[in-house]
């Protein structure tokens, strides 16, 4: 059925830290009956103490990291398809992420900083501390009109946010809509 769904499709929720890409990466991973990855599980130990000090990772932090993060996208399209959450703040980051013969298409979670810091501000447990989302927003590129996908506003519930984008990746989806299962009460 997933090949059916997304025909081989990975999405790739984007955005800052606390825009929700995990909740409702998940969501629409179960949603389509896809495999959902969080590409935070692919970072390093070094890379997730770094963050957690307060300290941006650099470009060098991030290559492997990258890497990691495009090969399970090639996996994932050779097989059935699949939601990644990952920030792909930058387009150049973007571009990595789009392995040759791959069909991936970007769901940028757009959120009001104010909004993210109050949520992030409000997680425990995660290793990305309110200090580094200035820096994210200052990294973010939003989607160009030549890249695929779409940006969806973030601010609601996970369920509105979740019925938002798949509106938008059924809307990109060439020929009928994608068999969708029913969401969970």
């Amino acid at each position: 059925m997933a090949s059916e769904v997304l025909d081989n499709r990975v999405v790739v929720v984007m955005g800052v830290s606390a825009c929700g890409k995990t909740t409702v990466g998940r969501r629409l991973a179960d949603r389509l009956g896809v495999p959902f990855l969080d590409a935070d599980d692919l970072h390093s130990a070094a890379n997730r103490a770094k963050m957690a000090s307060g300290r941006p990772l650099s470009e060098a932090d991030r290559r492997p990291w990258l890497a990691a993060v495009a090969e399970w996208i090639h996996t994932a399209a050779d097989r059935s398809g699949g939601v990644l959450a990952c920030s792909a703040l930058r387009r150049e980051y973007r571009e990595l992420l789009r392995p040759p013969g791959a069909d991936v298409w970007f769901l940028h979670l757009a959120l009001d900083p104010a909004v993210a810091l109050q949520r992030i501000s409000a997680r425990k447990g995660h290793f990305m501390p309110p200090e580094l989302l200035d820096s994210q927003y200052r990294l973010l590129e939003p989607l160009g009109s030549d890249e695929p996908g779409a940006a969806v506003d973030a601010s609601g519930s996970t369920e509105q946010t979740a019925e938002a984008a798949l509106q938008a990746l059924a809307r990109s989806s060439p020929g009928p809509a994608a068999p969708i299962r029913p969401a969970r009460p």
